[in-house]
């Protein structure tokens, strides 16, 4: 596992634990990772993981507008 090292300064009042968890949903939102590999970074259960990513304005539907368009046409 890599470890990554952020500076931050200390009036941004940031919580560890909440940045993993954004960074993590985010990452997932622009299909860095699969929500597998989100809720590992993130520390939680994919059920779990799945529960939060409200919190940050994330649709756990992560399906590409493109894709959705040629679906449609299919049917």
């Amino acid at each position: 596992m890599k470890t990554i090292t952020l500076n931050v300064p200390d009036k941004m009042e940031l919580e560890p634990k909440e940045t993993v968890k954004f960074l993590a949903a985010k990452l997932y939102e622009t299909g860095r990772l699969s929500l597998g590999q989100a809720a590992e970074l993130a520390g939680l259960s994919k059920v779990a993981f799945s529960e939060i990513l409200g919190d940050y304005n994330v649709s756990v539907f992560n399906y590409p507008t493109d894709e959705i368009k040629r679906d449609a046409a299919i049917i």
